[in-house]
């Protein structure tokens, strides 16, 4: 390190430029030797300097080319370990051999793979709901973004569990809670590969369907809504559960947020209306 630091004035920003200029001064020297010899003795051969200066000046050259090849993994492990820095994925990692700059890499590789399952470990906790094991609110948004990209539309479906505190209240919070997990495997299991579902909070669960008209989304809810009133599975003993919904319309994921809006109170109407049924919110006046 004492070196490295004594010689930081020469480039203080760039390592490779100060070993070249220091490869370049050391493959001189033999030529300098040469020129003070026959400096001294007084005996000049010119023919003999030419030789060796232009030997040198070749030799300079295929040395400060070589070191500059040598010195690329080095460049790239450091921009690959600010990327890693950065949060971003490495596509791939150069292999090196069992030297300074293979280890280099190796260590580089293994900082990525880390690094990456960090980043997977940290995105699953920040987006999946701890108890029923699919998305949670966050997770519901971020999904939906990549959704609707492109400017496609779709329904949002809010689903709120009927009389759901009656439920805690006579059976308990452990078998509120394993309702809750059964209704998101049903959920999960009945929409299809590219809709997206979520546990919005609480009892209430929020359904996304791209690319579907708002008849069809209530073909598929209405579906849902049966099966879950006819379904013994559910570990509630022989109490039927429903559940009501509101559906809206989302031209974009930019008006996402007024369709939820609009879903919440669809599903309150439907709440209103008796539960265990699904309503379409009113179309936003354009």
């Amino acid at each position: 390190m004492r070196f490295y630091k004594a010689t930081a004035f020469l480039f203080p920003r760039s390592y490779e430029r100060r070993i070249l200029f220091i490869c370049f001064g050391a493959v001189h020297v033999p030529l300098i030797a040469c020129i003070v010899l026959q400096a001294v003795t007084g005996k000049w051969e010119v023919l003999t300097l030419v030789t060796l200066l232009v030997a040198t000046l070749a030799g300079t050259a295929m040395g400060l080319a070589a070191i500059h090849a040598l010195l690329a993994p080095i460049g790239r492990a450091t921009g690959m370990l600010a990327a890693i820095q950065n949060g971003e994925r490495i596509a791939l990692v150069p292999q090196g051999g069992d030297d300074l700059v293979g280890r280099l890499l190796h260590g580089v590789a293994t900082a990525a793979n880390e690094s990456a399952t960090r980043i997977e470990q940290l995105s699953d906790v920040a987006e999946k709901d701890p108890l029923t094991g699919i998305r949670n609110r966050r997770g519901f948004l971020d999904s939906a973004k990549a959704a609707l990209r492109g400017g496609r539309g779709g329904v949002i479906a809010l689903i709120d569990v009927d009389h759901f505190k009656a439920i805690n209240d006579d059976l308990g919070h452990a078998a509120g809670d394993r309702l809750l997990q059964v209704l998101a495997e049903r959920i999960e299991h009945h929409i299809r590969r590219n809709d997206v579902a979520a546990r919005w909070g609480g009892e209430e669960f929020a359904v996304l369907l791209p690319d579907t008209s708002i008849d069809d989304a209530r073909l598929v809810l209405e579906r849902l809504r049966a099966q879950i009133a006819l379904d013994s599975g559910l570990g509630v003993a022989d109490r039927a559960v429903t559940f009501s919904c509101g559906l809206a319309t989302v031209p974009t994921f930019a008006q996402l947020e007024d369709a939820t809006c609009r879903a919440d109170a669809a599903l309150y109407a439907a709440k209103g209306a008796g539960r265990n049924r699904v309503h379409i919110a009113h179309e936003p006046v354009r």
